[in-house]
């Protein structure tokens, strides 16, 4: 992480940028985020973050009336020229600053907004996935939501990095393939390409969709077998891009050429 971060609008060191400790965002982990992609000094597919993040602070209530598309979209441009950044990644968080009513005060604002970029993540392809033992509920309010509370990803991704994997595959409570930890997946089969339709609980990720709107591809629900039996798998997101899977659990797949894995080269 580059040390510099822009926290509402102003750019500061990362150790000075704070958000109340009584806040719902502190308490609760009440706040939604998006991580992107900076490529030649520009944020990569910044129309459907900026889209989901905001869609995402108005479905868990976090307040947008002191806090801008274009605001965000200026603060972000700032930092990446203040930290000299080419290509690169950010992190873009909205944090509700309102009490709650189990703790209420007094607040001076209702959302900060905070942003901190870094390098990119080095490439980890091929992957090797895990099968999680932790089932991911499609039912949750926050399915589909990229909030703040993201300890239950993170538990899940330590648990497979702690068996020697780089990702886990994550399924439902009934069983059906919705994505890995921190990614998106896709597959092929009989030369077809697959990936979890959004009812599975997957988050709906910017990657996601632009592999959506340029390839054609079926969204559907599918057991843990349906995957086992792919051809080939892959991940996707705004930090790994397309990335190829090796393994799950043992099991090899071909390492594929296809067109998927040369989308965003082609785009960038």
């Amino acid at each position: 992480m580059h040390n510099l971060c822009c926290f509402d609008g102003a750019i500061v060191s990362a150790d000075n940028a704070h958000i109340n400790a009584v806040s719902s965002c502190a308490l609760y982990g009440k706040g939604v985020f998006t991580t992107l992609a900076i490529h030649d000094r520009k944020p990569f597919l910044w129309e459907k973050h900026s889209k989901r993040l905001f869609d995402n602070a108005a479905i868990l209530s976090v307040s947008t009336n002191d806090v801008s598309c274009d605001s965000v979209l200026s603060s972000l441009l700032l930092l990446v020229e203040k930290n000299s950044i080419v290509n690169g990644r950010a992190r873009i968080t909205l944090f509700d600053e309102s009490a709650s009513s189990l703790w209420p005060y007094e607040e001076s604002r209702a959302t900060s907004f905070l942003i901190m970029t870094a390098d990119l993540s080095p490439p980890q392809s091929p992957i090797r996935l895990a099968l999680s033992p932790h089932r991911l509920n499609s039912t949750s309010p926050l399915a589909g939501i990229k909030s703040c509370n993201y300890l239950e990803n993170l538990f899940t991704l330590e648990e497979a990095r702690a068996r020697g994997f780089h990702e886990a595959v994550r399924l439902n409570e009934r069983g059906e393939v919705a994505s890995a930890c921190m990614s998106n997946i896709f597959w092929l089969s009989e030369k077809k390409l697959y990936t979890p339709e959004l009812s599975t609980g997957c988050l709906p990720g910017t990657t996601r969709e632009f592999v959506l709107e340029n390839l054609e591809c079926k969204e559907v629900r599918a057991g843990i077998d349906v995957l086992m039996d792919a051809e080939s798998v892959f991940l996707t997101s705004a930090g790994l891009a397309i990335a190829k899977v090796s393994e799950i659990e043992g099991k090899k797949f071909e390492i594929t050429n296809h067109p998927i894995t040369q989308l965003l080269e082609v785009t960038e």
